[in-house]
Parts: structure tokens; sequence; C-alpha cells
């Protein structure tokens, strides 16, 4: 690798949905990292990286694909991540859950990582989950740099 080349930060998202504690379906797919999350990341090096930590995920309805000037989630419900865990040189994981008594009703499409000064730090979207109290997920959101 040359001076001049980048390396790109990017996400992994791992997907779990579970009905009546049986997994039903598991997905793993890259996402989207946000233009925001750069500005974060710039604030954080440089030591003005007030509330640019990520510390909940969020569940939205819109199906529209992401872009990298995204700034919210539709019909947000959103949630604090588990604690940041350090899986390899340059990653950071976040776990996360939706229990069987949240966001019941709620048709989801989307989801993110959200900074806790309410910055989008990145985005997925995916088919549409019916939230009901029979299901519940659970995940890792790992941002690679």
């Amino acid at each position: 690798m040359t001076d001049t080349e980048q390396i790109a930060m990017r996400g992994d998202f791992r997907l779990r949905i579970y009905r009546n504690g049986l997994l039903v379906e598991e997905q793993h797919d890259p996402n989207m990292i946000m233009n925001v999350a750069k500005d974060a990341m710039a604030k954080l090096i440089g030591g003005s990286g007030s509330g640019k930590t990520i510390t909940k995920i969020g569940f939205g309805t819109s199906s529209t694909g992401p872009t990298p000037t995204d700034t919210g989630l539709t019909g947000s419900y959103s949630k604090n991540v588990a604690a940041a865990t350090y899986p390899t040189t340059g990653q950071v994981s976040f776990g996360w859950t939706l229990g069987t008594s949240e966001a019941n009703g709620k048709a989801i499409a989307e989801l993110g990582l959200i900074c806790s000064d309410g910055t989008l730090f990145a985005r997925k979207v995916r088919g549409v989950i019916n939230k009901d109290s029979d299901l519940s997920l659970e995940g890792t959101w790992t941002i690679i740099f």
C-alpha cells in the first residue's frame, strides 16, 4: 500500500431475529457510514468530540435506501447499545438487543447507530420486520477503520 492509498471506514452489521425464542432469520451485511460520522471522528481525534460517542441504536420505518448525507431515522425508537468492545486492531463493536416488550407494532425497515448528541453515525436498510411481542432481535454492529 502506498502513502496515498486510503482504507475507507466501513461497518459490519449482524442481526438475528427470534420468534418465541427460536432463531428464524440471520443477516450479515456491510452498512453505510454517514458523512457526519467523518466529522464526529475528526472532532474526537481533535479533542472536541463532546457528544460524539456512539451510545444508541435506532429502529426506524423508512425503506428508502441509505445515502452518505442521511442525518436521521424515520419514526425512530431508540435504546442504549451494550458497552463497546474491541474485537481486533482498528475495530469497535456494539452489541444490541430489542426485546419482546419493545417497539411492538413498528414496521422496522431501517436501523442506525446514533451518537450521544443525536448524530446518525451509520444506517442500514432491510426488508420490513413487523415487530410484535413474539419477536426479539439481537445483533452486533462493528465499525472497522
